[in-house]
Parts: C-alpha cells; sequence; structure tokens
C-alpha cells in the first residue's frame, strides 16, 4: 500500500477510543499511562528533588504579561488530568515471536494534535524493522492536551483576540494560540514539561524491562525515531543514557537535530512571533540570569541531573559546544539525520552545524533530500492529489532509508 493510500486507510480505520485496533499484520494497543513526574511542572504546592533531597519550596512567579490570559488555556499545568493519565498507542507486529525484544519511539513534533500525520510512517517502519514501535506523546501536546485547546470555534475566537492585543504579531493562528499563550506567559514550560516527558519515557522504558507489557520482551532494547522537535528529546535520551539503557541504541532524525536556538519556529502551525520571542528570551538571552535567582532550575540544568545539563546544552549553539560536540563524536555511528532542502523551520545547514561540529569533524551522516513539489516542514508529504505519484515516491525515498538505517 502506498502513502497516500495508507494515509487515508489509516485515518479511518484508527479510532483511538479503543483498547486494541487490528489492521491486519499489525495491531495497535493505547496503553494506559500514569505520569510520575507531573509534580515538576508549574502549578504545585511546593517543589523537591527526592533523589538529592533537597527542598525548593514554592518559587516565585515569573510571568510575561501578555495581558490576555485565558482563564482555560493558561492555567497551572498540574490541574491538567489529560497530561497525567493518558494512552500511548504501541504498534505491534504479529506472527514473529522473536518480535518485542526491540522497541522503536518515535517522537513527533512541536504543537502536534494529532498521530494522523504519524500513522503511515509508523506503520511503515514496524513493517521494516519488525519491531514494535511506540508513538510518545510530549507532555501537553496530542492526547496530553484538554479537548478544548483544539476546539476550532474557540481557539479562533482567542486567536482574533490575540491578533487586537498584539497587532504586529506574526503568523498567529487558531492552531497556535493555545500554546503561543501559554509558552508566551511562562516560557520556562518548555523546560519543566520537556523533563517530565523525559522522564515519563524513562518510567516507561523501566516497564517494559521489567515486562510489564504483553508483546515486549524483558530486558528489551529501544532505537529512537524523531521528528522536528521531537529530536530534541531523543538527542536528550541517547546522550543522557540512563542507567546504560541506550547504549546500543539508533537515533534516527527527521526533519530535526539542530540546537534549540537554531530553529525558526515561528509559523501558523507552530508558535507566533511573539511566543517565539519570550521563549528565546529566557532560554538563551537570560537563561544564565533565571538560573542563578532559580535554584531548582540550576539544580535540574546542572552536572547532577544529566538529562538537564543536556537540555542545557541544546539550547544555545554557542554554549557548551565543545562539550556537546564530543558527546556527539562518541555516538557518532548510531545516528542519522534526514533533512530537507525546502525546510525553513529546521534548515538542515543548522542540523550539519549541529551535529558534524563547527570543524565539521564529527561523521554523523545529515543526508539532505528535496522532492518535485511544494512541502513545508510541518506537511514533507501533503495529500494533495496532484502531487500523489511524487509525494509516495519522496515517501518511499525517505523511509527506505531510515529503515535500512534503524536495521543495521
Amino acid at each position: 500500500m502506498k502513502y497516500t493510500e495508507s494515509y487515508k486507510y489509516l485515518k479511518e480505520k484508527v479510532d483511538f477510543d479503543k483498547e486494541i485496533i487490528d489492521l491486519g499484520d499489525v495491531e495497535v494497543r493505547n496503553i494506559s499511562f500514569e505520569s510520575k513526574a507531573y509534580d515538576l511542572i508549574p502549578g504545585a504546592e511546593d517543589y523537591s528533588c527526592e533523589e538529592h533531597s533537597l527542598d525548593f519550596g514554592k518559587p516565585g512567579p515569573f510571568l510575561f504579561e501578555t495581558g490576555h490570559e485565558n482563564e482555560l488555556i493558561d492555567i497551572e499545568d498540574t490541574l491538567i488530568p489529560e497530561n497525567r493519565s493518558f494512552y500511548i498507542p504501541v504498534f505491534f507486529p504479529k506472527g514473529d515471536a522473536e518480535r518485542g525484544q526491540r522497541l522503536t519511539f518515535l517522537f513527533h513534533g512541536f504543537n502536534e494534535k494529532s498521530w494522523d500525520k504519524y500513522l503511515p510512517w509508523a506503520l511503515k517502519i514496524v513493517r521494516e524493522t519488525g519491531n514494535p514501535m511506540v508513538l510518545f506523546p510530549i507532555a501537553f501536546l496530542m492526547n496530553r492536551a484538554p479537548l478544548y485547546w483544539v476546539e476550532k470555534r474557540s481557539m479562533f475566537a482567542l486567536s482574533e483576540k490575540r491578533k487586537k492585543h498584539f497587532p504586529n504579531a506574526m503568523k498567529s493562528s487558531l492552531s497556535n494560540v493555545a500554546i503561543s499563550i501559554r509558552l508566551h506567559s511562562q516560557p520556562q514550560r518548555f523546560i519543566w514539561s520537556g523533563l517530565q516527558t523525559y522522564y515519563d519515557v524513562i518510567r516507561f522504558t523501566g516497564q517494559c524491562k521489567a515486562g510489564m507489557y504483553p508483546g515486549i520482551e524483558p530486558d528489551c532494547s529501544f532505537d529512537f525515531f524523531s521528528y522536528s522537535i521531537g529530536s530534541l528529546l531523543a538527542e536528550i535520551l541517547k546522550l543522557s543514557n540512563h542507567k546504560g539503557y541506550f547504549s546500543d541504541s539508533k537515533l534516527a532524525m527527521f526533519c530535526g537535530g539542530a540546537v534549540f536556538n537554531r530553529l525558526s519556529p515561528v509559523s501558523k502551525f507552530i508558535l507566533d512571533s511573539e511566543a517565539n520571542v519570550a521563549l528565546y528570551s529566557f532560554l538563551v538571552e537570560h537563561i544564565e540570569r533565571h538560573m542563578k535567582r532559580d535554584s531548582r532550575l540550576r539544580h535540574y540544568l546542572g552536572r547532577e541531573h544529566p538529562e538537564g545539563f543536556n537540555l542545557y546544552s541544546m539550547l544555545d549553539y554557542n554554549n557548551m559546544r565543545e562539550y556537546r560536540e564530543e558527546k556527539f563524536r562518541q555516538i557518532h555511528e548510531q545516528v542519522l539525520a534526514v533533512t530537507l532542502k525546502a525546510d525553513k523551520v529546521v534548515p538542515a545547514y543548522e542540523v550539519i552545524n549541529t551535529l558534524q561540529g563547527a570543524a565539521r569533524d564529527i561523521p554523523i551522516p545529515v543526508e539532505i533530500f528535496d522532492f518535485p513539489y511544494p512541502y513545508i516542514h510541518e506537511d514533507p508529504f501533503p495529500m494533495n492529489v496532484a502531487y500523489t505519484g511524487q509525494v509516495d515516491a519522496a515517501f518511499e525515498r525517505v523511509f527506505q532509508r531510515i529503515t535500512e538505517f534503524l536495521k543495521s
């Protein structure tokens, strides 16, 4: 089945309200999961690090006054139940007793609200590798966000209000208004929701190794396939290598891999310009000042937490460059990046700058593809009948390369 046919078939067939979805040679199971790291995010009464026996109390507020906060959008993160208890779709191949010894994680892009785009990607990789694939949602995205945040009528009204309040904002839209408001008012959410997702993944991998899920062998191994901002999560998991879980993990990135301040996320599908300015100001321009005044932030981005330290190294290209490049040099044989020539959100040359280093002496392959039809970062394989044959061929090229790497 070609990509465009697979997309239409899966969009109709896959119903996430069902516990099990039969796709013939593949079965999708929605695994219930509860985050135990939600106490990291804004809204807790007080904060502590049990691992290091530290109490931080309740930090003072850090808010950009946007002037149009919304009580259903900009609420305390701990009050959002969807982010705490959610389902994880897992694609299982059928009929092979050896399968389940190696899993592939799929990490999606920024401000994603639907798995539709990824269903044919997952199915292709599962069929080619023979390994189960875990579609893991990032905190407050996909099925970890309230349905209200994707309700078109409400978001359109909120978007119009935001445009009036910020008439110079670029790319403000109903698709990005919820995340733009939230990150504009509290840009530190990027750090804490990222770390929450990291700890959720670690907990899930531990459960897999403990044999908690039928079809997944105890002491299984893991690989990563990531797209866009999901590549930042995958890189941190790989670089931090919790308990040696990911020593032999392959990391295949598509349209991702660059450090944060070399991304251009201003898009009607991702962030508006006002939110991007606030995020860049916090994470890049003034992060050291915020760390000095916030002991909890300083602790979690410090050396005592390798995951936070590696995240810190991935925020600014010029910060900790030698450390970051040495880490990538150590894992170069296990990493592949596939980029797109026309990608303006994650430019191919910025992926090269990050992964191959300033001296271009890190032999991580960064391959640049281009397609003979109009495409954008957010939609590399558009469902346009005028380009069906070309899109099918492009999809096959990209995912043949990715699956070859994952199988090697």
